[in-house]
């Protein structure tokens, strides 16, 4: 069942302001109307091929039809150590990165900021930032 444009709004700004306050250190990458991405700050070898990319992935936010996707990459790196930092939010955890938004109550503030918060020293100690 799609969401309403007000709910997916309202859930879409919570997520992408989350994200925001990690910018700088962090790089945009894409700022739409349905899609807000962040990326390290530091260029860095991506792939089989070694290929020199931008920054990292680190995280985005997607508006769907019927959710709101919010992509956290360094829990799909390290699981062990971002898991336990969200036990309401993995409720809502779709494969191993994703998590599929439906309703704003969804979204834990405390965790999610947290989570971004040990994501990005995550990126420093791992060399994707500076």
């Amino acid at each position: 069942m799609p969401l309403s444009a007000e709910i997916k709004k309202e859930i879409f700004d919570k997520l992408k302001s989350a994200l925001q306050k990690q910018s700088p250190p962090m790089i945009v990458s894409k700022n739409t109307e349905n899609n807000f991405e962040l990326l390290g700050n530091k260029e860095v070898a991506y792939g089989s091929k070694k290929q020199i990319v931008q920054g990292m992935y680190f995280s985005s936010v997607v508006a769907h039809k019927d959710m709101v996707s919010f992509h956290f990459f360094p829990l799909y790196m390290k699981r062990e150590l971002f898991a336990p930092l969200i036990p309401t939010m993995l409720k809502y955890l779709k494969g191993k990165s994703c998590f599929n938004i439906k309703k704003p109550e969804q979204i834990n503030e405390q965790e999610l900021n947290t989570l971004l918060t040990t994501g990005v020293e995550a990126w420093k100690k791992f060399g994707y930032m500076n």
